[in-house]
């Protein structure tokens, strides 16, 4: 199989996944108003309120998704709708008619971050309990909605906080330890903003981008009971060894949280929670399901390893090219072609200032570890890739690789070592046209990685 067939394929199994989690498609699936009734049925769950015990419905929103799923949620109660405010990454725009839009920097806060953050609390902070909230959750919440910790006496800067992010982001910390200490320095997140909303009722419906689900993680829970501490948040910085790099008003804080001179987040138990529920409507794994109806649907066997795949993008993607190998060397006639199915979200430590994303290094490594296979030729054929269409700083949603693209870079006299050690995977797969992108898709569940053996 040629590389232009292969390709086809893979974005056609990609794109079937991506369907499955449009955030607009399954809001407009998954609630109802009937008879001034909201009925959700996520099919794992069911709850229905009735509205009629409200007098104003007010919206609010955080994440790359929340544009899309205000869309539905604007067709669902049309005029019923007070008002509301959703934040959302540069590029993901949807035409909104009663809640207004703010884009805003992503993955790194920006003043937009903070407009948008101060527009929700000024939304929420005087309701009563004949009001109702819709809080619309995805992936990106996190830097899009951006609070910076103050009190009477200490208070962080907006600056402190991107120079945080760029550390966390560099130094390969995982999503829930960069998402502990942005609940822990922040006036919104780790349940604080179920706190401003309480006494009023809130319904936060979740498209999961974390792998695992945790419901505390996904965009920093904000609506969440907090499972983590300050002292978590110290331990997480000593992990890393980036003590000395992190703003010392930061550790301040983090230290007197620690001590108990600053409150904790919201925990279990909490009064604040008991008219809030949080709902879960999407994952990564619904898409990976549906990839693997496409790839049945196209001919191929498919196995789905797992929805939780994390660790070093440049490692996971010797453990794909390991099964390619296997696959090769050992399947019978009847076992192929296979789709090999997996998704999750890696990190990436940068060791040089290229440019890239972890499904574009995956890919890249994934490539440099089967150049020397000439029995994968034309047979193994790689996608990584970001389910939001943004993978890392890049406008690329991530990257292919098999042996024939190998081939065009070497007639460049691209070495791969030379581009992972720069972290410069974006300009490799620029250069012999590898690149795969997609646009702001409006969803985001993670990353999938698919795999084809012919």
């Amino acid at each position: 199989m040629n590389n232009e067939k292969a390709f086809a394929i893979l974005e056609s199994i990609f794109q079937a996944g991506l369907r499955r989690v449009d955030p607009y498609l399954m809001i407009k699936e998954l609630l109802k108003v009937i008879d001034n009734r909201l009925i959700i049925d996520t099919k794992t769950e069911r709850h229905e309120i009735d509205l009629n015990n409200f007098k104003k419905v007010f919206v609010t929103g955080m994440g790359k998704a929340s544009g899309r799923m205000a869309l539905a949620i604007e067709d669902i109660f049309g005029g019923m709708i007070d008002s509301g405010v959703v934040a959302v990454k540069y590029g993901h725009v949807e035409k909104l008619q009663k809640i207004k839009l703010i884009e805003a920097g992503h993955p790194v806060p920006d003043e937009n971050s903070v407009k948008a953050s101060a527009s929700v609390i000024d939304l929420v902070k005087n309701l009563s309990e004949s009001d109702l909230v819709i809080n619309l959750v995805s992936g990106g919440g996190s830097a899009v909605l951006c609070s910076p910790y103050s009190n009477d006496e200490l208070s962080v800067s907006l600056s402190e906080k991107q120079s945080l992010s760029r550390l966390l982001l560099s130094c390969g910390a995982e999503i829930h330890e960069i998402n502990c200490l942005r609940k822990h320095l922040s006036n919104i997140k780790g349940g604080r903003l179920a706190e401003m909303i309480y006494p009023a009722t809130c319904i936060s419906l979740i498209l999961s981008d974390v792998v695992g689900d945790n419901l505390d993680v996904i965009a920093s829970g904000a609506t969440v009971p907090d499972s983590s501490t300050f002292v978590d948040a110290i331990g997480i910085i000593e992990k890393y060894g980036i003590e000395s790099s992190v703003p010392k008003n930061i550790m301040e804080i983090l230290n007197k949280g620690a001590k108990g001179e600053i409150p904790e987040t919201p925990k279990v138990g909490s009064p604040i929670f008991n008219s809030v529920k949080n709902i879960l409507i999407g994952t990564n794994y619904h898409a990976l399901l549906a990839a693997s109806q496409e790839a049945r649907r196209l001919g191929f066997k498919s196995n789905i390893l797992t929805s939780m795949v994390t660790g070093e993008a440049r490692e996971i993607a010797h453990f794909f090219a390991g099964i390619a190998r296997d696959l090769c060397r050992w399947s019978n006639n009847g076992d192929l072609p296979i789709c090999i199915i997996a998704g999750g979200e890696t990190t990436v430590t940068l060791k040089g200032k290229g440019m890239g994303g972890r499904c574009q290094e995956m890919a890249l490594s994934f490539l440099n570890d089967i150049r020397k296979s000439s029995e994968l030729d034309g047979r193994v054929f790689f996608l990584a890739a970001g389910t939001d269409g943004n993978d890392g700083p890049t406008d690329a949603s991530g990257a292919f690789a098999s042996m024939e693209l190998y081939s065009i870079a070497n007639d460049f006299g691209l070495v791969p070592e030379k581009f992972i050690q720069e972290s410069d995977s974006y300009h490799f797969f620029e250069k012999i046209n590898g690149l795969f992108k997609t646009g702001p898709t409006g969803t985001n569940v993670c990353d999938i990685y698919l795999m084809l053996v012919v």
